[in-house]
């Protein structure tokens, strides 16, 4: 009983809060609904930017990922901050100024309308059939382990128990994302990220607790150390599934994806009431990043420890840890975070889906002389059917190894086409707009047949497959900068200034970008082996 009560005071508490402080709010526009009236100062980029990350596919995920591989897998939060310091002094600069509220946006701006459809049903298609079902799968898992669900609800078929977790997930994110614009989900971001750090970093004090028995938690951090040291290494085993070298590779450009370029996630930089504010935003979010291996992988870790005698799968080990640890009123709280993280995840991509869609295919082929209030009404529309969809396909996910590989594996599919058109059209101002579509297109293809077609992948099966994507972005790369030279555009391009907020770099970018790679070689010094 007491989880319960927890859980709705504390859901209820961030509903109202974030009700009050957006009350007056406009959002019958494009820029109020998508991006907030490009209003967000620092701390709201970053609380935002944070929780729209960690939902539950890096909860229960990345701890999943550590149950079965090690440390390692800390290069996903410790390697994103370099990705986060290239976006604050390199890639904001000039999204900004071109005034764009879509990555799409930005690619007709450089290259033309039919690269900037390209991206964009590439996005929707990606967001629809991957990115949503995946935050409702993971987001049902989690829930239903940390709260016991079997138990409190009395339904003992698994099949069933998930789709019906899926659908109230479903319908109350939904809710959100139909009432609200981008400013309301940032706020409710940022409050329910402090509770989220706080639950975390909680989490992790009651695992090493747990480890080290009597003694605390500091003999429950040298027993970790001990117990196990070969999956203690910040570099991986030599044979593992994320070796050092992919740092360099993949990794990397996946990170750079993500963090640069992801539509779901730069979109609340879009929104940034200046550069200065953006930029601050961006390196506070690779600041608490560098905490990240903390409730994103040592969970996972001492959940091998303790669990993994008893067999469970790697993306039960998070909830089990939770619910076997917390005090019943704390799981409360915790699971209501947790719903608060899974929202802001799952509102992010709808909210993002529904500005690629109105504002890329609405307003150029359904209805190119559309209101603003008749754009945002078909964003809510479409975003239903979206979710709707994403409901139905989420359980089909059940079955994967670790959940969180699977979505790196599914991103890399159109994360490394995207990424390459989009920074070798900033770097050099002749690539035309045919190479930027063939890439695109052949990117998304050459992967998906070394992935799924079994001769090409049986063919490969001693590459790794982040050096696999690290050779096809590459090619990508040298195609596009031969067809530069070759066939290069008439007139070189110019970034155009588009927006009216203040441009001005925070003062202090480069030197906290500097103490930000300064501590991500320190980390991985320390746990190197």
């Amino acid at each position: 009983m007491l989880t319960i009560i927890s859980f709705i005071a504390f859901t209820a508490f961030a509903a109202v809060l974030t009700w009050w402080i957006t009350r007056k709010d406009k959002t019958d526009s494009s820029d109020g609904f998508f991006l907030g009236g490009r209003s967000l100062t620092f701390p709201i980029i970053a609380g935002s930017l944070l929780l729209t990350n960690l939902s539950t596919e890096q909860m229960v995920g990345l701890n999943g990922a550590a149950f079965k591989s090690g440390l390692m897998v800390m290069a996903w939060e410790v390697v994103a901050v370099i990705a986060l310091v290239l976006m604050a002094l390199f890639f904001l600069p000039k999204f900004l100024r071109t005034g764009i509220t879509t990555v799409p946006q930005f690619l007709e701006q450089r290259y033309d309308t039919r690269t900037q459809s390209i991206a964009n049903t590439i996005f929707l298609l990606a967001y629809a059939l991957i990115l949503i079902p995946l935050i409702l799968y993971t987001g049902a898992i989690g829930l239903i382990n940390m709260m016991d669900l079997a138990t409190l609800t009395g339904i003992e078929n698994e099949t069933t128990l998930l789709r019906l977790t899926v659908i109230f997930i479903g319908v109350a994110g939904l809710l959100y994302s139909r009432f609200g614009g981008m400013r309301t989900l940032a706020v409710l971001d940022t409050i329910n990220g402090v509770g989220l750090l706080t639950g975390g970093l909680m989490i992790a004090w009651f695992a090493l607790k747990a480890m080290g028995g009597d003694d605390g938690v500091v003999a429950g951090w040298t027993a970790l150390n001990e117990v196990h040291p070969e999956r203690m290494d910040s570099t991986g085993n030599k044979g593992s599934d994320l070796p050092f070298s992919t740092l360099f590779t993949g990794v990397a450009l996946l990170n750079l994806f993500y963090w640069c370029t992801n539509q779901q996630i730069i979109q609340r930089t879009f929104g940034a009431s200046s550069l200065a504010e953006g930029q601050k935003g961006v390196l506070l979010t690779g600041a608490l990043k560098l905490l990240g291996p903390l409730y994103l992988v040592l969970p996972g870790l001492v959940a091998y420890h303790l669990y993994s005698a008893e067999g469970i799968r790697p993306d039960q080990a998070y909830g089990t840890l939770v619910s076997r640890l917390l005090p019943e009123h704390l799981t409360g709280f915790f699971s209501a975070v947790m719903v608060g993280a899974i929202l802001s995840s799952f509102n992010a991509a709808l909210n993002s889906t529904s500005a690629l869609f109105s504002l890329g295919l609405y307003k150029h082929s359904i209805n190119p002389n559309g209101t603003e209030e008749q754009t945002v009404k078909a964003a809510k529309c479409f975003v239903v059917g979206i979710a709707i969809a994403a409901m139905i396909g989420a359980p089909f996910l059940a079955g994967q190894e670790t959940i969180f590989g699977y979505l790196q594996k599914m991103n890399g599919i159109y994360f490394i086409p995207i990424f390459s058109v989009v920074v070798v059209g900033m770097l050099h101002s002749r690539v035309p707009s045919s190479a930027a579509a063939i890439a695109m297109l052949a990117g998304v293809f050459i992967i998906a047949v070394g992935y799924f077609v079994p001769p090409v992948a049986n063919a490969m099966s001693g590459l790794n497959e982040f050096h696999f994507l690290g050779i096809v972005f590459a090619l990508l790369v040298i195609f596009l900068l031969v067809m530069g030279k070759v066939a290069p555009r008439a007139e070189a391009w110019k970034i155009e200034t588009r927006n009216t907020i203040d441009m001005t770099p925070w003062k202090g970018a480069y030197i906290a970008s500097g103490i930000l790679v300064l501590l991500v070689l320190a980390i991985y010094i320390s746990f190197s082996k």
